[in-house]
């Protein structure tokens, strides 16, 4: 072999070597961007249950308060009437 032929090799040893580390490094921050997404996601899920759930108790809970709303309103009217006729 000759020394053009060894320089090359060496060029493209290095070459390697680098592009070798590269994907190392970003195959090791995309494994931590993955981990860090699935975090993220189950936060989120969580989050959504939760609310789901605030919205069902909400959804349970307007019948009855629709129902005093209902009866404050009309305590109101009788209210004002009496205090009118006084």
């Amino acid at each position: 072999m000759n020394t053009a032929e060894q320089i090359i090799m060496f060029i493209l040893a290095g070459a390697l070597l680098v592009l070798l580390a590269l994907a190392i490094t970003v195959i090791i921050v995309v494994l931590r961007l993955i981990a860090s997404l699935r975090r993220i996601t189950e936060k989120a899920e969580h989050v959504v249950d939760s609310a789901g759930s605030v919205a069902e108790m909400f959804k349970r809970a307007s019948g009855p308060a629709t129902i005093l709303h209902f009866i404050k309103t009309i305590a109101e009217v009788v209210n004002k009437r009496k205090e009118s006729d006084k």
